[in-house]
C-alpha cells in the first residue's frame, strides 16, 4: 500500500478532536488556498505536499527536527539520495519553473523503528524517544507504515542530504556546472586517461568512480595536506566553500544557466585547485563550490550512531528565587486587572477618536493616561488588549444630516470613528479581578504583535495598532516554554547573558525564529537587535501582567503557556477565553465554542481557576486617614472604586490603591447631585471596621458643600442667579467669561447668550462651582447615556475577518472542514 492510501485510511479513523487538532496545526482550510478539500483522499494529498509538511515542521521543536533529520539521514544511508531537480534549476522571474521532481514514495524508503530507538540508552531516554515518535505520528510527520517501520513525508527525503550536512549528488552538479571540455578535462585528471571522446562517457566514468567509496578514499590518500585539511572541514557539513577556482564562461554573467570553467593560473590555493581538478569540489555559483554527496559519504565516519538531542541544554544564568516571590506575582496580576479597569472606565467616560490613518492620537492617549493615573505606555497596552479581547471597539459616528435648500450638497466626507467600550464591557466591569484579567491574558497570548516594542525612534507609538508580526506568537510561546523548563525555585537573572541564553532556548522551542538568528562562527546564536528588543519587551509585558516574576513563571504564566500549547493561537483573531462568563468558575460558562474543543476548554478553565486562586476577592472597605486619603488594600470592588473615584483622585497604585479627597474632587460629587450628608453616609458605610471618618475629612466635606452651589444656572436662555449680590457682580466683570456676554438684569440675576451646558463649563473653568437648576428650582442631574459599540470579536467557528473564506463553498474553520470530511466519507 502506498503512503497516500495509508494516510487516507488513517485520517478516516482519527477521532474528531484529533482530526480537528491536525487541521488547525496545518492551518486548514486557509493554507489550501484555491484547492478544494472535500475528501480524505484530497486531504492526504495536501498533507504530503512540501508546503504542508514545512508548516508542521515550523510548529515543532528543534529536538523533533533533529530526530526527523536523523531518521531521514538513516533512510538516505539505506536507500540513497533523492533527486531534487529544483535545486539544480533555480526559478527566476524571466524563466518558467523547472519540471516537478519525480514523486518520492515514502513507503519505499522505510527505516526500522528499533534501529532509531537503539540510538538512545535503555530506560528514560528510550521511553522519551518513543513518546516523541508517537507525537510525530499524531502530527502526520511520521506517516502510517507497517508495524515497526517509520515512513517520512517526501520533503524529508528530498532534504535529507542537507539535513545531514551532505551536498548534492555529483551527477546533477556536473550537468549544471560544466560544458563538455571541462568534464573531459576532469576525467583525464581523475582517471589518468585522456582517451575519453564524449561528454556522456566522461561524466559516466567520473560519477562511477565517485560512487565507489574505496576509489574515492584512494584518490584522497594522494591529496596534498592543504586539500586534506579542507576536506576535514567540509565532510561533516556544511558542504559549501568560498573559492576563486572558477570563472563564469559568460564573463560577469552568473545566472541560472551559467557554466563555469577553471580559472587560468588557478585560485592561488593549492588545496582547492587540487580538489576542483578531480571533481571533489564542484562549482554551484559565483566563487562558491560544493562537496558532492558521494565524496562526503565515502570519507565520513559512519560508525558512530546519531545522537539527536530531544531536550535543550539546561539554562545556566539562573538564581534561586526569594521567599514570597509568588505573592509578588499575585500582586502584579491584581494590579494589572485594576489598571485595565481604570483605563477602560476613563474611556467609557470620554471616548477617544480613531485617526483616519489608524491608531489613537497621542494627545487622547495622554489624556486617558492622566485621567486613569497610568503611564502612556501602559495605557496603550490596556487599550490594545481590550480591543483585541472584544471589550472595546471602534464605531463610526453618525454623519450630520444634509442641509436643506436648492444648493447641490457637496460629497460628504467619510464619518469619523471613536473607540468605545463594547457591549461586553459592563458585564466585564462587574466581574471580580480574576474574571477581568482572563480575557486580557488570553488576548495577549495570541496577539501577533509585541505591543510595547517600537524600535524605530522616528515612529510615534500609538494605541490600536494593526497586529502584523508573524514572529510575535512564536517568540512569546518559546519564551514561556523556556521559562517553564527552569529548575524549581529558580528564575532567570536579568543580565544580558541571561537574555541571550533565553533567546537561544526560545529558538530551540520555536525553530522558525532561527531565520532571525545569525551564527558568529563558533556555534553561538546571536539575535539581531530587533529580535532581542522584542524579547525584552515580551518579558516586560509578562511581568506587568503578573505572568513572570524574578525571571520565573508564576502559576498564571504556566497556565497561559498551557493555553498556547493547546493551540489557542490558531484561532486568531478569535481569542479563546475572551468570551467566557467572567463571573463563572471551573468548567462552567465556557460557551459552545469551547465545549466542542475539550483540550482548549481545559486550558481556558485551568487559567480561570489559577487566576481565582491567585487573586483574592476584591476589597469592599477603605481605610480613611486624617491626611484626606483613602487606602484600599488589594484590588477594590467595582462599587467601592466607583464611589472613591467620584469623591477623590487616584494618587498611587501597587499592593494598595490610594485616593486623595480634595475640595475640587468633592465638587464633582456635589455637581452630580449628592449632598454632604449622603457623601458622609456612603463613605462611613465602606470604612474599615465601620470606623468613623477622621474629623479633617468630615470637615472638608461639609465646608465644600456649604460653599457649593452659590451660583445656579437656570434653564432659560440662559440665566445665572445667586443670592450673593457681590458674587454676581464679580462674575459679571470677569474677563474670562466675556465670551458668555453676561448681562445683569437684577441684583441677583445674569443672562448668558450661551446654552446652559457651555455656561456651566465656562464658569467651572473660571474657578467657580455652579450647579444646574430646573425651572422649578430643583437641581437637574444630567447623565449622558452610556455609549457602547458592538463587539467585533469573532467566534472560533467564524471565518477570520482578515482573510474570509479561502474558496467559495469551503468551510470557514477546521472544525467545519472536519465535519464536511466526515459527511463526504
Amino acid at each position: 500500500m502506498n503512503s497516500r492510501t495509508a494516510l487516507e485510511q488513517w485520517l478516516g479513523r482519527l477521532p474528531d478532536q484529533q482530526l480537528v487538532t491536525l487541521l488547525e496545526e496545518r492551518d486548514l482550510p486557509l493554507s489550501a488556498g484555491h484547492t478544494r478539500i472535500t475528501t480524505f483522499r484530497q486531504l492526504a494529498e495536501h498533507l504530503l505536499t512540501d508546503e504542508s509538511t514545512a508548516h508542521a515542521l515550523a510548529a515543532g521543536t528543534a529536538g523533533e527536527m533533529q530526530l526527523l533529520a536523523s531518521v531521514a539521514a538513516q533512510a538516505l544511508e539505506r536507500h540513497g539520495p533523492v533527486a531534487d531537480e529544483a535545486a539544480h534549476h533555480p526559478t527566476y522571474a524571466w524563466r518558467p519553473a523547472p519540471p516537478p521532481t519525480a514523486p518520492v514514495e515514502p513507503s519505499e524508503r522505510l527505516v526500522a523503528e528499533k534501529d532509531v530507538l537503539a540510538w538512545f540508552l535503555p530506560g528514560d531516554a528510550r521511553d522519551r524517544a518513543a513518546a516523541v515518535l508517537g507525537r510525530l505520528r499524531e502530527r502526520a510527520l511520521l506517516l502510517p507504515a507497517p508495524r515497526g517501520q517509520l515512513a517520512l513525508p517526501p520533503l524529508m527525503h528530498v532534504r535529507a542530504a542537507g539535513f545531514a550536512g551532505y551536498g548534492r549528488p555529483a551527477e546533477g552538479l556536473l550537468t549544471a556546472a560544466y560544458n563538455a571540455p571541462e568534464v573531459k578535462r576532469i576525467a583525464a585528471t581523475l582517471l589518468g586517461d585522456d582517451s575519453v571522446r564524449t561528454r556522456p562517457e566522461a561524466q559516466e566514468r567520473i560519477t562511477a568512480l565517485l560512487a565507489d567509496p574505496g576509489r574515492v578514499q584512494a584518490v584522497v590518500a594522494e591529496a596534498p595536506p592543504r586539500a586534506r585539511e579542507l576536506l576535514d572541514r567540509l565532510v561533516d557539513g556544511p558542504p559549501l566553500l568560498r573559492t576563486r577556482c572558477f570563472v563564469s564562461r559568460y564573463g560577469g554573467y552568473a545566472g541560472p544557466d551559467a557554466k563555469y570553467m577553471f580559472r587560468e593560473g588557478g585560485s592561488g590555493d593549492e588545496g582547492t585547485d587540487w580538489l576542483a581538478a578531480r571533481a571533489l569540489l564542484l562549482p554551484t555559483g559565483p566563487d562558491l563550490v560544493e562537496l558532492p554527496y558521494e565524496v562526503a559519504r565515502a570519507l565520513r565516519d559512519r560508525r558512530s550512531a546519531p545522537r539527536p538531542r530531544l531536550d535543550p541544554e539546561p539554562m545556566t544564568q539562573t538564581v534561586r528565587l526569594p521567599s514570597g516571590w509568588d505573592g509578588q506575582g499575585s500582586a502584579a496580576a491584581g494590579a494589572a486587572a485594576w489598571r485595565a479597569e481604570v483605563v477602560l472606565r476613563a474611556l467609557a467616560a470620554r471616548p477617544v477618536a480613531v485617526r483616519k490613518a489608524g491608531g489613537i492620537a497621542v494627545r487622547d492617549t495622554r489624556r486617558l493616561a492622566k485621567e486613569a493615573g497610568a503611564s502612556e505606555e501602559d495605557t496603550r497596552l490596556w487599550l490594545d488588549l481590550a480591543a483585541n479581547a472584544g471589550l472595546a471597539a471602534p464605531q463610526d459616528e453618525e454623519p450630520e444630516p444634509a442641509p436643506r435648500g436648492r444648493r447641490r450638497p457637496r460629497s460628504a466626507p467619510n464619518p469619523s470613528a471613536r473607540l468605545l467600550p463594547s457591549d461586553r464591557f459592563d458585564r466585564w466591569a462587574s466581574a471580580p479581578p480574576a474574571g477581568k484579567l482572563l480575557p486580557l491574558l488570553a488576548a495577549w497570548a495570541v496577539l501577533p504583535t509585541v505591543l510595547t516594542h517600537w524600535p524605530d525612534a522616528d515612529e510615534t507609538p500609538v494605541a490600536l495598532v494593526i497586529p502584523e508580526d508573524d514572529y510575535a506568537v512564536p517568540l512569546r510561546r518559546g519564551v514561556l516554554r523556556a521559562l517553564a523548563g527552569l529548575p524549581q525555585d529558580h528564575g532567570l537573572t536579568g543580565t544580558a547573558e541571561a537574555h541571550a541564553e533565553l533567546l537561544e532556548r526560545t529558538a530551540w522551542y520555536q525553530p522558525v525564529l532561527r531565520a532571525l538568528l545569525a551564527s558568529d562562527g563558533i556555534g553561538q546564536l546571536l539575535g539581531d537587535d530587533d529580535l532581542m528588543g522584542r524579547l525584552r519587551a515580551t518579558m516586560s509585558e509578562a511581568e506587568l501582567l503578573g505572568l513572570v516574576t524574578h525571571g520565573a513563571l508564576t502559576s498564571a504564566g504556566r497556565a497561559v503557556n498551557d493555553l498556547l500549547e493547546a493551540g489557542a493561537a490558531h484561532h486568531y483573531p478569535a481569542v479563546p477565553g475572551a468570551s467566557v462568563d467572567p463571573t463563572a468558575l471551573g468548567a462552567d460558562g465556557l460557551g459552545e465554542d469551547l465545549t466542542v474543543r475539550p483540550v482548549l476548554a481545559q486550558a481556558v478553565a485551568g487559567l480561570r481557576t489559577v487566576l481565582y486562586r491567585m487573586l483574592p476577592a476584591p476589597s469592599t472597605t477603605a481605610r480613611f486617614q486624617a491626611d484626606l486619603t483613602a487606602t484600599v488594600t488589594g484590588a477594590p470592588a467595582p462599587d467601592l472604586a466607583e464611589l472613591l473615584s467620584a469623591v477623590g483622585d487616584i494618587e498611587s497604585e501597587g499592593h494598595a490603591v490610594v485616593w486623595r479627597i480634595t475640595a475640587p474632587s468633592l465638587r464633582r460629587a456635589l455637581d452630580a447631585g449628592w449632598s454632604a450628608d449622603e457623601i458622609l453616609d456612603r463613605l462611613t458605610a465602606v470604612s474599615e471596621r465601620s470606623d468613623p471618618l477622621p474629623q479633617p475629612l468630615a470637615y472638608t466635606i461639609k465646608d465644600t458643600a456649604r460653599t457649593h452651589g452659590q451660583l445656579r444656572v437656570v434653564r432659560s436662555a440662559c440665566c445665572v442667579r445667586s443670592d450673593d449680590t457681590a458674587l454676581i457682580a464679580e462674575v459679571a466683570q470677569a474677563r474670562g467669561l466675556a465670551k458668555l456676554r453676561l448681562r445683569r438684569i437684577a441684583p441677583t440675576v445674569l443672562i448668558s447668550t450661551a446654552p446652559p451646558e457651555e455656561t456651566l463649563a465656562a464658569l467651572r473653568a473660571a474657578g467657580y462651582a455652579p450647579t444646574q437648576e430646573a425651572e422649578t428650582g430643583t437641581t437637574v442631574l444630567e447623565r449622558a447615556p452610556a455609549e457602547r459599540a458592538p463587539s467585533l470579536l469573532p467566534t472560533l467557528d467564524q471565518a477570520h475577518a482578515a482573510f474570509g473564506e479561502p474558496v467559495r463553498g469551503m468551510p470557514a474553520c477546521a472544525r467545519a472542514l472536519a465535519s464536511r470530511l466526515r459527511e463526504g466519507s
